[in-house]
């Protein structure tokens, strides 16, 4: 009879063990993320700030109004697209932060593309601007995964300086072969023709690469989880030397996520230039690639929770020229609160695996 029990719990507790993984990778962080803005009140606090003010025009300014909500999804859109640059390596265990990179080379690639098209119709016009902004998006941070697996590059390093190197290589276009001549204060390429700007979608008012980002993420997650290269993904990023000898073309698989990644990215760019500047400049190098990390990391790199963590960050961000007129605070604040908001992320990522509460195993140990 004792050992029947002792199997039944033993079987309860491998059938709860799912579940109490699951629970901890949406407790965490959400508990991070609670950390952040409760430290960040604090902050407000110690410079004579009311929290319950800014959090107020926080919500007013991201969600309050119809036009707030265009706004906010607006800015969903590349982050959307941006953070899948972070989370699909990172299946594989790798540290990706330079989808900034990828973004601006995406849209002046397809800024460059635009002005060879002609007199060509929208219908062809706009995927190739898209392959364009993918392809730039997709070799440059394809070159990171490269570098990791064949000659053992540091990709965390090696993105973020990639990353300046092309915020470089985008001004030095922009500013020289590609510059319009009739741009003067702000140096950017020639003006998108109408035809190939791209539209807003029916009663939402926002761009449509919000819905690219949406199906993108939606993709992601069907590819990580349902298929073979996603399962092999896992496995890589779990035990690299247990890939190899189960004999997974570990380099082939580091190379595709992380090119997968910068074409998202790259296509990110894309919609900044067709459908938000209507040509390249430096408003492309908006920080939206950086803020993509928090909103991967907050999402446990998962690409379906990537969207309402998007929305939620951008909201963060539509409301900052509000805050700026309400309160006086610098347009950077919000900023500070999403480095607050950061570090509680990562401070959480050490509790994985250590909670009794959410470790069926140790729940009979004393």
């Amino acid at each position: 009879m004792a050992l029947s029990g002792r199997r039944t719990r033993a079987d309860m507790l491998q059938r709860l063990a799912p579940w109490a993984r699951s629970a901890e990778a949406v407790v965490l962080p959400v508990l991070a993320l609670l950390t952040g803005l409760l430290v960040f009140a604090l902050f407000l606090l110690a410079v004579g700030k009311s929290p319950v003010q800014f959090y107020q025009l926080v919500y007013l300014g991201a969600f309050g109004s119809g036009f707030s909500w265009q706004n906010t999804l607006s800015r969903a859109s590349p982050l959307l697209l941006a953070a899948l640059c972070v989370a699909l390596p990172a299946r594989l265990g790798l540290v990706v932060i330079g989808g900034e990179g990828a973004i601006v080379l995406g849209g002046v690639a397809a800024a460059g593309v635009a002005m060879l098209l002609g007199d060509v119709s929208a219908a062809i016009a706009l995927p190739l601007l898209a392959i364009a902004g993918a392809v730039a998006g997709g070799l440059w941070i394809g070159a990171v995964g490269a570098m990791r697996h064949y000659r053992g590059v540091n990709e965390t390093i090696a993105s973020l300086l990639m990353a300046y190197v092309a915020i470089a290589l985008m001004n030095h276009l922009v500013e020289g072969p590609l510059r319009d001549p009739a741009s003067l204060n702000k140096p950017s390429t020639l003006a998108l023709d109408a035809d190939f700007r791209v539209g807003l979608i029916p009663e939402i008012g926002v761009h449509w690469g919000l819905l690219v980002g949406v199906i993108a993420c939606v993709l992601s997650w069907v590819l990580i989880e349902r298929t073979t290269w996603g399962f092999a993904a896992r496995i890589a990023g779990g035990n690299l030397r247990a890939a190899q000898v189960q004999g997974l073309a570990v380099g082939r698989l580091v190379v595709a996520f992380t090119a997968l990644g910068g074409a998202f990215a790259g296509l990110a760019g894309m919609f900044e230039v067709a459908a938000v500047h209507g040509s390249a400049n430096a408003s492309l190098a908006a920080g939206y690639g950086y803020t993509a990390i928090l909103v991967a990391f907050l999402a446990r790199h998962n690409p379906l929770v990537i969207i309402p963590v998007a929305i939620m960050l951008a909201g963060f961000e539509a409301s900052s020229g509000l805050i700026q007129r309400r309160m006086g605070l610098p347009d950077a604040t919000v900023l500070v609160l999403q480095g607050f908001v950061f570090i509680a992320i990562l401070v959480s990522e050490t509790l994985y695996g250590r909670l009794r509460m959410f470790n069926p195993e140790r729940w009979s140990r004393p």
